[in-house]
């Protein structure tokens, strides 16, 4: 009796997906057809002759600047697969981290759950573009061992900024060692600010059932602030427990944390504070009297389905470029 409603979900899932790619396609075949940037023949006899350009120039075929620039074609699919990486792991926190608890939990509590994994995407989003990210990644100066400066608060120095000298726009990149990467900042601070989210979700699973939602949110503001932050300065940001193997003795630290993909600032800061949590709450109101089966297994199953879809953004991601460390990091994941 099911097999018809299910044949016409999965037909509609057929037509919407491809209706959406031949949007797509549509769409990307305006923006490369219909020139929205200037032609190099055109912009170069412009330059030129001081005037108008020519009607060979306005006729000649129009590419993407990215054809005649190798560097322009690394950024952009370096940037394009740091943004892809950067949705899959918030994809990992709602709907996947939500689906996976609720389903665990009894049923009066589903809600609640996947209330706390969503409004956490939302508050911890707003945290990090104040001052999160700014305290994880910025400089400190003379306390930048233990902690980030302000370089970076509300955003400034983040974002594209127009300057009116030049008329152009001045796209900050992110630097290692004082050398500019790939990436720009904005989305080294998008791919960042996803693991400053689903870290604190991942601890919602230890506190299920036993925490009020007010009590939930000032925990995870104090915990975002004062742990994760710090701890990310630490590790990643040449912080007290960086890794830096500099042929420079004094500032070496051989013995520092190579944590590629979150092993110690998400799994392990947010393990410990999970268990924590929990033995400092004590266990649930009738535990032991009462019984306390899941909800729904099956929600648990599709949330980890989508824990292992996201995993790749989570770990290939953190490569931060899209070369061949990122299919090795790909690869161990999947296998």
């Amino acid at each position: 009796m099911t097999s018809v409603p299910i044949c016409n979900l999965l037909l509609k899932a057929v037509l919407t997906g491809t209706i959406l790619v031949a949007g797509l396609a549509v769409l990307g075949e305006g923006v490369t057809g219909n020139g929205l940037l200037l032609s190099t023949a055109s912009a170069q006899e412009s330059s030129e002759t001081g005037g108008a350009p020519s009607a060979d120039a306005v006729n000649a075929p129009i590419a993407p600047a990215w054809v005649a620039d190798t560097k322009g074609a690394a950024i952009a699919g370096h940037n394009s697969w740091m943004l892809i990486s950067s949705a899959l792991v918030l994809f990992m926190t709602a709907p996947g981290l939500a689906l996976f608890y609720c389903g665990l939990v009894r049923k009066k509590n589903v809600l609640s759950v996947i209330m706390q994994c969503m409004f956490l995407m939302c508050l911890m989003t707003v945290i990090w573009a104040i001052y999160g990210y700014s305290f994880a990644f910025g400089n400190g100066g003379v306390a930048d061992r233990f902690i980030g400066g302000t370089d970076y608060l509300f955003m400034n120095g983040v974002q594209r900024v127009w300057n009116e000298e030049t008329q152009s726009a001045i796209t900050p990149f992110f630097q290692i060692g004082g050398v500019d990467t790939p990436i720009t900042l904005y989305s080294h601070m998008l791919f960042q600010g996803m693991f400053f989210i689903i870290t604190p979700a991942l601890i919602c699973g230890a506190f299920a059932e036993r925490m009020k939602f007010s009590a939930m949110v000032v925990f995870m503001i104090l915990w975002g602030t004062f742990i994760y932050c710090p701890l990310a300065h630490w590790v990643w940001d040449g912080g007290l427990l960086a890794f830096t193997p500099d042929t420079d003795t004094s500032s070496r630290n051989p013995i520092g944390g190579l944590d590629f993909a979150g092993g110690t600032v998400v799994h392990v800061s947010s393990g410990i504070s999970a268990l924590v949590a929990c033995l400092m709450l004590g266990p649930r109101l009738g535990y032991g009297r009462e019984p306390m089966p899941p909800h729904n297994l099956t929600y648990t199953a599709i949330g980890a389905s989508m824990l292992w879809f996201g995993w790749f953004g989570f770990n290939a991601g953190s490569e931060l470029a899209a070369d061949e460390i990122t299919t090795s990091a790909l690869a161990g994941t999947h296998f």
